[in-house]
């Protein structure tokens, strides 16, 4: 992996990093889209040794290469952003004016995944194991985006839609650093650890409060979205939880199972829309977030009757034939330029999912999507 020190020159400080920014061995230290503060934050990344992911290195410099008259920004770094922007908005709900800061945000993140829902979507499917110590924030963000995509499908008034994107982006604000320990970790979870997980929904309530938050159906959504009908949830076992608070349950299990942990591999799409029927209680939410990642969404790693493995990179009129890109060769073997396939044709048809699926972080979404 290249050394930091031989690329400082693409860093700008005070500027959302291009790229990931990894130890010497290979754990992420700064994530794209995060800020280096000072100069002498720099210095003191390149004295420790730090280094870059060459895969990376070589998207920015073709990025670069095809734009040389300005710095492109395309949709892969506004997503990367918005997780720091995120984090930069949680950690702000103590100072005046959260409430319209985080209108505007959710306003900007609805608008950001409009731009593109097929990317959107891929970026929840394809989550990089490498930054799983940024799991709560980008878990709260994909959230988010399984909640507009759903209630969108089911017609919901603008002020609904716009309530549970922020009920997503809150439910967790207590713990958000907890969970990325741990999805970072396969030591099991302490009995203080699970303490906290416990008291996390009350925990989000008294702070959207204290920060002058005062809608009621947003409020009751975050405190009971790890409610189960019946009683079996928590905090209070009720028996009846409110229905934002069911639909914000579902998306958020929903994101949980599909996302990878260091104790363990991520659910596929297919395995973890069937358990969310199981647990659905009734809403219309599970059966919105199916049809909208529909039987292979992008993201998803598929093998084609070519032989080919490729990745789902549009999702199409039939469920069963999105477009995709393949990025191996018949027999299996990796290829540098992903190839375009039209799985509607009987020779590029899906015949199952593809094995190997860590095969796909090594492909740059920019390679799949180009400069989007």
């Amino acid at each position: 992996m290249p050394q930091l020190d031989e690329v400082a020159s693409e860093i700008r400080v005070g500027q959302p990093l291009p790229f990931d920014i990894l130890n010497e061995q290979g754990r992420l230290l700064l994530a794209r889209g995060q800020i280096v503060a000072s100069a002498a934050q720099l210095a003191q990344l390149i004295e420790r040794g730090a280094t870059v992911d060459q895969a990376e290195l070589d998207r920015v410099l073709a990025v670069k290469a095809a734009n040389p008259d300005r710095a492109p920004v395309t949709l892969f770094d506004l997503w990367a952003q918005a997780v720091t922007r995120l984090e930069q908005l949680l950690a702000s709900i103590t100072q005046p004016g959260f409430p319209a800061r985080l209108d505007r945000f959710s306003t900007d993140f609805v608008a950001l995944a409009r731009r593109d829902v097929d990317i959107a979507v891929y970026l929840t499917v394809r989550q990089n194991p490498n930054r799983l110590q940024r799991y709560g924030l980008a878990h709260a963000l994909h959230t988010a985006l399984v909640a507009e995509l759903a209630a969108a499908r089911l017609g919901w008034a603008d002020a609904d839609r716009l309530r549970f994107v922020k009920a997503a982006l809150t439910m967790n604000l207590g713990i958000v650093e907890l969970q990325g320990r741990l999805a970072a970790s396969d030591l099991r979870v302490t009995e203080a650890q699970r303490a906290e997980l416990r008291a996390h929904p009350q925990t989000a309530v008294d702070a959207l409060r204290g920060a002058g938050v005062d809608d009621e159906l947003w409020l009751q959504a975050v405190l009971q979205h790890h409610e189960r009908r019946g009683g079996s949830g928590y905090p209070a076992a009720l028996q009846e939880p409110a229905a934002l608070a069911v639909a914000l349950r579902l998306a958020d299990v929903f994101i949980a199972k599909i996302s990878p942990r260091a104790s363990r591999d991520a659910l596929t799409i297919q395995e973890a829309a069937r358990q969310m029927f199981l647990e659905a209680d009734g809403s219309p939410v599970a059966a919105a977030v199916v049809k909208e990642y529909g039987l292979f969404p992008p993201g998803d790693f598929v093998q084609l009757a070519s032989g080919e493995r490729a990745v789902v990179v549009r999702r199409g009129a039939d469920a069963r034939t999105p477009m995709v890109a393949a990025i191996t060769s018949r027999i299996g073997a990796p290829i540098v330029q992903t190839v375009p396939r039209d799985t509607r044709q009987k020779e590029h048809a899906i015949v199952g999912a593809a094995a190997e699926r860590k095969l796909v972080v090594r492909v740059p979404p920019e390679r799949l999507y180009g400069l989007a």
